[in-house]
């Protein structure tokens, strides 16, 4: 559990850490940023004229500049216009609204914020709390506000919470601050297995926590109240991470695992990446950025164009049925459920995620496809800039080259660009169907599938 010391809102040079108003101004626009995106796109291999992609550059500027709006925004104008005459704990009066002080939590605050090692967004709920004193109490809603200055800029868990804590505690000047987050991370491919990290769980979780004034120690007994408070959200106060072993289990573009298609980094895209991040706003040479434009590159060249036969190498052939789409009387439905998928959007350059369904008729006797050439072939739609409709459809046609046409395939995904950016709705996902042959007009074929798909473990993680 993390506690206040020198967390300020300075870096270690002493320069302020956002940036001004004025400078905000003058970059309004997104040209420098969109030159390096293309750059990116080109490395890729894509065509940057190609119909899906020619706004890509712009889109993906604009949703940089929105989701790192954090650097210029005041908390000093946040909170100023908003305290309130109360008495607090230290004065134990009746106050002006017939409070007599105590703790304030405001809890299942949801947000999204870029991390600082790879430039990915990850997603947070946030729990903050604090004990008035001296009559000031803060309208509930400044607490969101403040800490939404914070997610959205380059940031790391600790320091987040670190910042919301000492922000608040310094705004309102309380008996103290009390900050927990649960932080989730997307996450990376294994592109040897075709799969994802951490056992194929939808994303990387962990709990950080800060606390300021009766907040700084970690055993007081505020705390058992604060914890109390959020007993039934399935938190566990002894899994909170200290900040030393934060850095090893955090962003899984640190973990020596991950790698991507191509060894080889592309100059030209790593350089790209540090001038969009000297365009935000943020010093690229500072210490927990050096490494920040070469991971985010590894994770883009995770998505580079490649041929499916590359892709699968020959295991087409390997267990492959093809009934050239004639159905018999005896053949039965097989389903393969929750194949994990990742890809990127391809508007937006953020990533989407979720599971696979895929279902196909077969004839008694026959062996059904094997599931990791399926799961292969879900990896290699799914591992490049794409659409979820797309994507479906692709699948599908794949597997019905495979198996004859009789195939429908459901994928369910999170994206991140609906929940990062503009109209952030949280918790949403998208469903997409693709039903070829049969499926496509059989309605009691097509009801006995979509019945046996059972919630996805991927969409119920926000």
């Amino acid at each position: 559990m993390e506690h206040l010391c020198e967390v300020g809102l300075k870096r270690e040079n002493g320069d302020r850490m956002c940036g001004s108003e004025n400078f905000f101004e003058k970059e309004t626009n997104t040209t420098s940023i969109e030159d390096a995106v293309k750059v990116l796109l080109m490395g890729l291999g894509e065509d940057i004229n190609r119909e899906g992609i020619q706004k890509t550059p712009l889109r993906v500027a604009k949703a940089l500049r929105e989701g790192t709006i954090g650097y210029v925004k005041s908390v000093k104008e946040i909170v100023e216009g908003a305290l309130f005459p109360e008495g607090g704990v230290e004065k134990n009066k009746v106050g002006d609204a017939g409070g007599v002080g105590g703790l304030v939590i405001v809890r299942d605050l949801d947000f999204y914020s870029y991390c600082e090692s790879c430039m990915l967004p990850f997603y947070f709920k946030c729990h903050v709390g604090y004990v008035p004193s001296a009559q000031r109490v803060l309208g509930l809603s400044k607490l969101s506000r403040v800490t939404n200055v914070f997610a959205k800029r380059l940031q790391e868990p600790q320091r987040l919470a670190n910042q919301v804590c000492f922000a608040l505690h310094e705004g309102i000047q309380p008996t103290g601050v009390a900050v927990l987050l649960q932080c989730k991370h997307i996450p990376f491919p294994d592109m040897e297995s075709n799969s994802l990290h951490s056992n194929h769980k939808g994303v990387l979780g962990i709990l950080v926590s800060s606390g300021s004034g009766v907040f700084q120690n970690k055993d007081a007994n505020l705390w058992t109240d604060f914890f109390g408070l959020l007993n039934f959200r399935g938190i566990d106060k002894d899994k909170i991470i200290d900040k030393g072993s934060l850095d090893q289990c955090w962003c899984p573009s640190l973990s020596s695992k991950v790698s991507p298609k191509n060894e080889e980094m592309n100059p030209a895209m790593v350089t790209a990446v540090a001038s969009i991040l000297k365009s935000l706003g943020e010093d690229p040479t500072r210490k927990e950025l050096q490494g920040t434009p070469a991971r985010y590159t590894k994770w883009l060249m995770n998505f580079q164009c490649s041929s499916i036969e590359s892709a699968l190498n020959g295991s087409l052939g390997n267990g492959a049925l093809n009934t050239n789409g004639v159905v018999g009387f005896d053949e039965n439905i097989h389903s393969e459920l929750n194949l994990p998928f990742l890809s990127q959007c391809e508007h937006h350059l953020l990533p989407f995620y979720g599971v696979v369904h895929i279902g196909y008729y077969i004839s008694k006797g026959f062996h059904p496809i094997e599931k990791r050439l399926l799961q292969s072939i879900v990896h290699f739609y799914g591992i490049k800039l794409q659409v979820q409709e797309r994507v479906t459809k692709q699948i599908a046609e794949m597997v019905s080259a495979l198996i004859g046409e009789n195939v429908i395939v459901v994928v369910e995904a999170s994206h991140t660009c609906m929940i990062s950016r503009g109209i952030e709705k949280f918790g949403s996902n998208t469903a997409t169907v693709a039903a070829l042959g049969r499926f496509s007009t059989d309605l009691a074929a097509r009801a006995v599938f979509l019945n046996s798909i059972p919630k996805a473990i991927y969409l119920s993680e926000h």
